[in-house]
């Protein structure tokens, strides 16, 4: 059995809905999604838990009686008095979004008041996972706690997973993210970032100058995204490339990097190969960008080759 705990942020989640202003009330959130996925794609004997913190008013109630009934272990959720959760919207432009963001209220800002919490939910689990938005909503000391209790997690026998997912908006300047970023990376065995995203605020030129820069700062294994080019696969003993089919008819890119993640991963914990793992996560991300959603149906198997 694999136990893998997902630490990050869930909201309230604001999708377009097949009409002019209307919209479709949901949840999900980077880490939540790849959570969700995984716990699609993996078997029923491993276990996903969810690790975050709400409020008790009605709408985190719902929030947990989601993250329930997808599955996840949500034993070490904490409930605050003083928060709730946030809330983001979509907005769509010829499959390409964009997000305006309500978070002020959100609990999972304060999870890592403490560290015992996480240090419980971290007991008996292979792998951790977060992303750039993980710490990117905790404050200076809570950011600091959360890569202690990663460091420790690790020296126990623990593998760290780490999606960069740079999202300037939540930093008080690049300085401070690209910061953050790096230190995150020196306690990651696995990081998945995408390319474009590297290039613009790291300013990459190529993949493999970002596989590269992570490489040298300890990680073993760095898959690095490229929208529909190639993804880039680098560990000590081996670099190349996978290259995805192509999907012409893009409709939401919403979670696409965070589907492609939970495939990699699902397809990776099975036998460790790479590339088959690197081919599964474009294969999750590619029925998940030709629907609407963060959350969608998606099968190991493309349906269209059946």
């Amino acid at each position: 059995m694999t136990r893998i705990v997902a630490i990050g942020e869930a909201m309230v989640e604001l999708a377009p809905a097949g009409g002019p202003d209307m919209y479709r009330a949901g949840f999900a959130g980077d880490t939540l999604n790849t959570a969700w996925y995984l716990r699609k794609l993996m078997p029923a004997s491993d276990q996903i838990a969810y690790f975050t913190a709400v409020g008790r008013d009605a709408m985190s109630d719902k929030m947990l009686g989601f993250i329930n009934a997808a599955g996840l272990a949500t034993d070490h959720i904490d409930r605050r008095d003083d928060s709730s959760v946030g809330l983001y919207m979509i907005s769509l432009t010829d499959g390409e979004r964009s997000f305006t963001y309500w978070r002020g209220q959100s609990a999972a800002r304060r999870m890592l008041d403490s560290d015992a919490p996480l240090r419980a939910a971290l007991q008996g689990a292979d792998v951790a996972y977060l992303s750039g938005i993980t710490l990117a909503i905790l404050p200076e000391p809570d950011r600091a706690r959360l890569l202690d209790v990663l460091r420790d997690f690790r020296s126990a026998g623990g593998k760290v997973v780490f999606d960069p997912n740079l999202r300037p908006r939540l930093w008080p300047d690049t300085t401070a993210m690209t910061r953050a970023v790096m230190r995150a990376a020196s306690v990651t065995d696995i990081v998945l970032p995408s390319f474009e995203d590297e290039a613009g605020w790291f300013g990459d030129l190529t993949p493999y100058a970002t596989a590269s820069r992570y490489r040298d700062a300890g990680v073993d294994i760095v898959v690095v995204k490229n929208g529909p080019d190639q993804i880039l696969v680098a560990t000590p003993d081996l670099s190349c490339t996978v290259a995805p089919t192509l999907i012409a008819d893009v409709v939401d890119t919403t979670a696409a990097g965070d589907s492609f993640n939970a495939g990699f991963l699902a397809r990776y914990f099975q036998d460790g190969n790479l590339e088959q793992a690197c081919m599964a996560g474009a294969r999750i991300a590619g029925q998940v960008i030709q629907q609407i959603g963060a959350l969608v149906e998606v099968s190991m198997t493309d349906p269209k080759r059946r």
